[in-house]
């Protein structure tokens, strides 16, 4: 099994950087991914990046490539969230996920496990 937690929202103005932390523990992560993906109100769960465990090759939507950056570091078992530059839009509940296979994947679906999510709210 597999617990995720993440920490890190908060409120904050348009134009502003928030980072996003996700603890991961219960299992090695030496050959798989994470995500991460957001909910706002009446919205479908979206994705937003995702970062090869092992290798560190990344994937991002569109909406939040050139502002937002994904990382982990392998030896605190821990995946990140930059959110730089944040708009009004890019408020909703925050989800990383993990899968136990290295490809990256867009689709809720392929992610096995997941955290409780953590809010960012974006003031204009």
């Amino acid at each position: 099994q597999v617990q995720l937690v993440e920490s890190g929202g908060g409120l904050v103005q348009a134009g502003g950087s928030l980072r996003l932390s996700c603890a991961a523990s219960g299992r090695t992560f030496s050959r798989s991914a994470m995500g991460w993906f957001r909910q706002a109100p009446g919205k479908e769960r979206e994705f937003v990046a995702a970062v090869s465990w092992s290798s560190g090759s990344t994937y991002y939507a569109d909406s939040v490539k050139g502002r937002f950056a994904i990382s982990r570091d392998n030896a605190k078992n821990t995946g990140y969230l930059q959110m730089n530059n944040l708009k009004p839009e890019d408020t909703a509940v925050y989800y990383c996920a993990a899968r136990l296979y290295v490809s990256l994947k867009t689709d809720p679906g392929s992610y096995d496990f997941w955290g409780q999510g953590t809010q960012v709210t974006v003031s204009s």
